[in-house]
């Protein structure tokens, strides 16, 4: 899945170390995150969109699994 976090933290002017810990996580998520390695559960979804005062699907944009009916 991609998503705009490092765009939406970058906009902000905040490191991935700031950001961590506003969410409390640790910078090796934001970093995994930010590089697509990792998709957050939907709890710490709400908490990343709630922070930067967004809808999730203005964060994370699913691309599908190709078998979409």
């Amino acid at each position: 899945m991609k998503n705009r976090l490092r765009e939406l933290r970058e906009s902000r002017g905040l490191t991935q170390e700031e950001l961590a810990k506003a969410l409390g996580v640790t910078r090796q998520t934001v970093i995994a995150i930010e590089k697509g390695k990792y998709d957050p559960s939907l709890r710490l979804a709400f908490r990343i969109a709630r922070f930067f005062g967004v809808k999730i699907e203005d964060i994370f944009l699913y691309e599908g699994d190709g078998d979409e009916r």
